[in-house]
């Protein structure tokens, strides 16, 4: 069983929003389990069946998903989900 708790980032590498997006989780302490969409053919499956799409980043936050997506994109993303963000 791979049923993760935490909510699951689809990144390629060199992608400069998925470079953001990934320092911007760290800042702000948000657990989330990465997944290399240009490595893993099962996660780049799972991110277009889940987003309609191929484009990184994208994150599926407990079954709500965010699709091709910048930090300005992001931050009402996860103030939407109830995620208080740690000022830097």
């Amino acid at each position: 069983m791979n049923s993760s708790p935490l909510p699951i980032l689809y990144v390629k590498p060199g992608c400069p929003w998925c470079t953001e997006v990934i320092s911007f989780m760290a800042t702000h302490g948000i657990p989330y389990r990465e997944q290399n969409v240009s490595v893993d053919r099962e996660a780049h499956a799972a991110m277009v069946k889940k987003s309609g799409q191929s484009k990184a980043p994208t994150l599926d936050w407990h079954g709500k998903i965010l699709a091709d997506f910048g930090v300005a994109e992001l931050v009402p993303f996860l103030h939407a989900q109830g995620v208080e963000l740690e000022e830097s």
